[in-house]
């Protein structure tokens, strides 16, 4: 499409179950699932341009933007509405899912909050920031002080969104979680091994390829215990270059991959950095001196 027809097309809103059978097509044609997260136009239409299968928006995405590690901070959920008309405002035929915080105290109606996410005109949410990211004291605090913002609030949001017909993708760290979430009714579980190495900001210390390869399918067969067709992708920890993903589709059964820093930051620290230095490499004429 060229762009000055791109005016002349609706905003890239789907139903679930039009996305299910695009993700279906992808599986059946052997190819792996891309959701390429996306928290700025250029990324969004950079992203959409490689072909990704799922932009996803994340609130930690403006940390990256500003040139921080990956940090949760801020009011999340207004973060994820704001950048709707920006990314939708660029993105042509491919769906756009928002992270939902389901443990924000500001928004005691989580049925609200989906509406809110599916006006913006998202076609789909994912649990993030989710509280399993929280150290296990304050996690277990909020599972018991009789608020309820614990893991099973994220529970909810999935059957909130699903009432909607909105895609639900869920990150979970855990077999317990992996099986919940499908219990849940959940379309698509991503196994989250950790926060993503590489780059300048990278995390360390994350778990060896055959720890991440060994968690990733111990949560995918938690999750396709419960329900076998269910979507199920890789996240995290070594898997943060295209080589390194490689690894992921070879030796996993991940049908598929979600990238947050490894779309949204480290690729740009490398073009641009590349960039000047290729700029700055060349040696003047003497006549310039």
């Amino acid at each position: 499409m060229k762009l000055s027809d791109h005016w002349r097309t609706p905003e890239p809103i789907f139903t679930r179950d039009a996305i299910l059978a695009r993700l279906r097509k992808t599986i059946a044609d052997r190819k792996p699932i891309v959701a390429a997260g996306s928290s700025c136009g250029l990324v969004a239409k950079s992203a959409e341009a490689g072909g990704a299968d799922l932009i996803v928006v994340y609130s930690t995405g403006l940390s990256r933007l500003l040139g921080l590690p990956t940090t949760i901070f801020g009011d999340t959920n207004n973060a994820t509405l704001g950048m709707a008309e920006q990314i939708l405002n660029v993105v042509i035929d491919t769906p756009v899912v928002c992270g939902v915080e389901a443990a924000d105290p500001r928004w005691m109606r989580l049925g609200k909050l989906v509406d809110r996410v599916k006006d913006a005109g998202y076609s789909g949410v994912i649990n993030f920031p989710t509280v399993t990211l929280f150290e296990a004291g304050s996690l277990q605090r909020r599972e018991k002080d009789g608020t309820g913002f614990g893991f099973n609030r994220e529970l909810d949001l999935m059957g909130l969104a699903r009432e909607r017909d909105l895609f639900t993708m869920c990150y979970v760290f855990t077999t317990d979680e992996a099986a919940q979430m499908a219990r849940a009714g959940v379309d698509c579980v991503v196994a989250h091994v950790g926060g993503t190495s590489g780059g300048m900001d990278g995390f360390h210390n994350v778990a060896s390829m055959d720890v991440a390869l060994t968690k990733t399918d111990e949560m995918i067969a938690a999750a396709r215990e419960v329900n076998p067709d269910v979507i199920v992708l890789g996240h995290g920890g070594p898997f943060d270059t295209p080589d390194n993903v490689g690894v992921l589709y070879e030796k996993s059964m991940a049908q598929g991959f979600v990238g947050a820093s490894s779309v949204e930051r480290i690729p740009i620290e490398t073009a641009v950095s590349e960039a000047v230095r290729g700029f700055k490499s060349a040696t003047m004429p003497t006549s310039r001196a």
